[in-house]
């Protein structure tokens, strides 16, 4: 297992965290998700003060440590009037480091963030995307232990945050890196490790794939990538699975998640690419296929999205490879999908 960097044991802080626990691997980056997640970060860097629990860098306690003696760096976009190469020297000064060390250090930062040859830029005259990766630049003169960076990717175009996430994600795997943000596809971007948090505490910890593949809750199953979150009731309970009464009519088995004894309420949630669907009546298609009414076809390139209908009126979306022999309009329509993955959870409040 990795050692732990960072440590937030029991803390509470008024209106965001409570009973916030949580450890930051020595490498990797880190990804907060969750209101509160901004609070926790600011409390690592010495920014803000927490009236319960403690913060731990590396074993020692953050409490009595000015925020400057951290070993920690808060990441924000460089501006100004100062070129560049005036930002990276400012922040090898306090190294103390010989010339030729402090030249090749600020070389490799800027190579780092692929901004050689702008060292001469003004750091007000980079656009948004390179201001920020200026910003990392300047922060990984020093190699501080930890990196903070508070919605790196906020406030861009879908593209620009795609393209700055695929330069900083290589950055900020090889050392260590807490990010806080409430865009869930901010975390699949960038996180090797993502904790969501709910009222104020850690609600699942786990990489991206195993929180889009294995939720606990159908607040996580909903927050990462679309997901048909269906209404219904337990009928039954077995071992690791559950029989599903949709509000829509149909009966059917899931994988067992968080949800009560029978009679309870929950909700059975289902990737859309995890739905088969065919041009068929529900007899042709097999075992366990439910007939569906066609509502809506979209094309969007490498997938094609359905959105149909089943039972009494309930709506399921359906992804599906282009190529693949979908319904018509009017025409016959079955859908059917493994039940191991269809999960039964407590419904959302």
């Amino acid at each position: 297992m990795t050692e732990a960097v960072l440590r937030f044991e029991a803390i509470d802080a008024p209106h965001d965290l409570s009973g916030f626990t949580f450890e930051v691997p020595a490498t990797g980056c880190s990804v907060l998700l969750g209101s509160g997640a901004g609070t926790a970060i600011a409390l690592a860097a010495g920014l803000a003060r927490a009236r319960g629990g403690r913060v731990q860098l590396g074993g020692r306690a953050l409490e009595s440590v000015p925020p400057a003696q951290r070993g920690i760096a808060w990441v924000t976009p460089a501006n100004g009037n100062e070129t560049l190469a005036a930002l990276l020297a400012a922040a090898a000064r306090p190294l103390r480091l010989g010339q030729a060390q402090a030249a090749a250090r600020m070389a490799r930062a800027l190579t780092r963030v692929r901004l050689d040859g702008f060292e001469g830029e003004r750091a007000a005259r980079l656009t948004p995307t390179r201001q920020r990766l200026a910003g990392l630049g300047v922060a990984l003169v020093s190699a501080p232990r930890l990196l903070l960076l508070d919605d790196p990717l906020g406030g861009l175009a879908p593209r620009e945050r795609r393209a700055l996430a695929h330069t900083l994600r290589p950055v900020l795997h090889e050392t260590a890196a807490l990010i806080a943000t409430t865009e869930p596809e901010d975390a699949l971007l960038l996180a090797d490790l993502v904790a969501v948090l709910a009222a104020g505490a850690v609600l699942q910890t786990g990489t991206p794939k195993a929180l889009y593949e294995a939720p606990e809750t159908a607040l996580v199953a909903g927050l990462f990538g679309e997901c048909n979150l269906l209404p219904g009731t337990v009928e039954a309970l077995f071992e690791g699975e559950c029989q599903v009464r949709l509000d829509c009519g149909p009966v059917l088995d899931a994988r067992l998640g968080d949800v009560g004894g029978p009679g309870s309420r929950c909700i059975l949630a289902v990737r859309p690419e995890q739905v088969a669907v065919a041009p068929l009546p529900p007899a042709e298609m097999g075992e366990g296929a439910l007939p569906a009414r066609l509502r809506d076809v979209l094309f969007l390139g490498d997938r094609v999205r359905l959105t149909l209908e089943i039972g009494e009126g309930s709506t399921l979306i359906v992804i599906r490879p282009p190529g693949t022999r979908l319904p018509r309009p009017g025409g016959p329509a079955s859908v059917a999908w493994d039940p191991m993955a269809a999960t039964a959870f407590r419904p959302l409040r």
